[in-house]
Order: C-alpha cells, then sequence, then structure tokens
C-alpha cells in the first residue's frame, strides 16, 4: 500500500511596526538562522489560532493576524538526510500586541530582532528558508486578503468526543 504524501502546514508572523520587521533568531539542524515567528498548525486549532499561538511562544509578544499576506508551498529537500519535506505556509499579517518580559522563548530561539527590509534582503544567506523574505516582500508590496477567506469548520477546530489530539 502507498503512503499518502502530505505537506506541513505552518504558519507566519509577519510584524511590522515603524518600517521594521521582527524576525527570530533560532537554532536548526542548519545552524543559527533567521525566520519570521512562524511554527506548526496543532491539532484543534484554526490557521489563525496557530498563528497567535506561534508569535506568542518564539517572541513573549501576543500577536492578532488581521490579514492573510499569503500561502504559499516550498519543499526542502535535505541531502544529507534523506528528507524530502514540503511546507504549506499561510503567513498573517496583523497587529503586535503586549510584550510578557516573564514568558520564555520556545525551545531553539535565541532572541528577536527588529530589521529594515533592506536588512532582512542582505540577511537572505542567514534565511531558515526563502519564504522568510517572499513573505517580507509581499507584505511590502501590500498584499492582504480578509481572514474571511480561510474557514476551519468548528469539527476541525476542537476535539471530537472519542478521539486524542495527535
Amino acid at each position: 500500500m502507498n503512503k499518502r504524501w502530505k505537506p506541513n502546514v505552518t504558519v507566519a508572523a509577519i510584524i511590522e511596526h515603524e518600517g521594521r520587521f521582527m524576525l527570530v533568531e533560532e537554532h536548526t539542524s542548519d545552524g543559527l538562522r533567521l525566520n519570521n515567528p512562524a511554527g506548526h498548525l496543532d491539532h484543534g486549532e484554526s490557521p489563525v489560532q496557530a498563528c497567535a499561538r506561534e508569535a506568542l511562544e518564539e517572541t513573549a509578544h501576543a500577536f492578532t493576524p488581521s490579514a492573510l499576506v499569503g500561502v504559499y508551498l516550498s519543499r526542502v529537500p535535505r541531502v544529507a538526510t534523506g528528507e524530502d519535506i514540503t511546507y504549506l505556509r499561510f503567513a498573517f499579517a496583523g497587529d503586535l500586541g503586549a510584550f510578557d518580559a516573564q514568558r520564555p522563548l520556545d525551545d531553539g530561539i535565541v532572541r528577536t530582532l527588529w530589521m529594515t527590509p533592506d536588512e532582512v534582503r542582505a540577511s537572505a544567506a542567514r534565511h531558515r528558508s526563502p519564504l522568510v523574505l517572499r513573505c517580507i516582500e509581499d507584505h511590502l508590496a501590500g498584499q492582504r486578503y480578509p481572514l474571511s477567506l480561510i474557514h476551519a469548520d468548528v469539527a476541525a477546530t476542537r476535539t471530537l468526543p472519542g478521539t486524542l489530539p495527535v
């Protein structure tokens, strides 16, 4: 029987303040890399909920998504490990909220940085993925779609009786 292929669903917060973008510096299998605050969609949450959660976990800032910047598909073949991973990313613009100085950052996150678009472009060799810059460029181009474009059925965002989260 063939195993069904499934992409990894991820979310990213494109956070801009006074002409600078918030990135996270994180430890990866490829060394220290820069990324948008981002992570995986968890069981029982919508992409919007996942984005707010991931931004908080990685930056200690509340984040409220207000628009979809774009949906992106990328593939990362890793020759050394034989992995061939495909990511489906939902990137969101939104409002940065309060900072919780007592909240620890997610494992692997070293720090947050505020970078100008030119600094982000100049650091492309350190990006975790080409989508880091692509999402920022789309944001700068004014690309915004209403959150209503994404429909999360109620059955997808709650645990059903007799089931366990995976």
